[in-house]
């Protein structure tokens, strides 16, 4: 569609990050992720991904966050709102995001993204897509994330709302899921992708999901294509298996 768009994320993180820094070599996990989908060979969607992100990407040993990612699909009258509280996140995000020569279309703020998205909304455009995805590290993030998502949804009922989460063991994360559905019974999409079985002591990720609610009409389409490609690609025992579920 014409109409401009805004993009809100509420957790924009640096924006990009180098796969040969010593942070990301020290935990070494995008080898079993990026690293594993840039040498495979790829169906058409996700072979139109990795294309994408390396032809966006000034060096080939970078990674591109959501940040990067929106910037790089803007159109000259959409806008980018980016939240990031953190300090040194953020002014690596201001620093990455200096690349992107924005302008005008770009507005950068260190701020809680939680209460920042809801004094944006709605939009003047009317049209929106968020990305909420904060870290989890500590239990508030959950209930904080539904009541936000509750609360957006009052505001700007048509946009677009997408939240990642981790699959871990414990129950605030098992249970996300089932109280997004409650938002949106009628229209939303989940999606889960689980590499390992879980850990026995507890402990860890052995997945991820994205909830989205006012999915765009091919997303089910394209995932029910991708995500048994992904599984085994990515599959590091035999507890790899993928959740896909959608209403609308």
């Amino acid at each position: 569609k014409d109409k401009p768009y805004w993009y809100i994320d509420t957790h924009s993180g640096a924006g990009v990050y180098d796969l040969q820094g010593s942070e990301a070599q020290k935990v070494g996990e995008f080898a079993d992720g990026i690293g594993r989908l840039v040498q495979a060979a790829l169906p058409d969607t996700l072979a139109s991904f990795v294309q994408h992100l390396r032809g966006c990407l000034p060096s080939p040993n970078l990674y591109g966050g959501s940040p990067w990612l929106a910037q790089s699909l803007l159109r000259e009258a959409d806008k980018l709102r980016l939240f990031e509280l953190h300090p040194a996140d953020f002014q690596h995000l201001q620093h990455n995001m200096r690349e992107a020569r924005l302008g005008r279309r770009g507005i950068l703020k260190q701020e809680d993204g939680f209460a920042g998205l809801i004094a944006l909304l709605p939009p003047v455009t009317r049209r929106a897509v968020v990305l909420i995805d904060p870290p989890y590290e500590q239990k508030q993030d959950y209930a904080q994330v539904v009541h936000t998502l509750k609360d957006a949804l009052k505001r700007f009922e048509q946009g677009c709302y997408m939240v990642w989460y981790p699959c871990l063991s414990r129950e605030e994360s098992r249970k996300l899921p089932e109280q997004l559905q409650r938002l949106s019974p009628d229209n939303f999409l989940q999606a889960e992708l689980y590499v390992k079985q879980p850990a026995k002591d507890g402990f860890g990720m052995h997945g991820s999901g994205m909830f989205v609610i006012n999915p765009p009409y091919l997303l089910a389409e394209q995932l029910r294509d991708s995500l048994p490609v992904l599984t085994k690609l990515l599959a590091q025992d035999a507890g790899a298996r993928f959740v896909l579920e959608y209403r609308g």
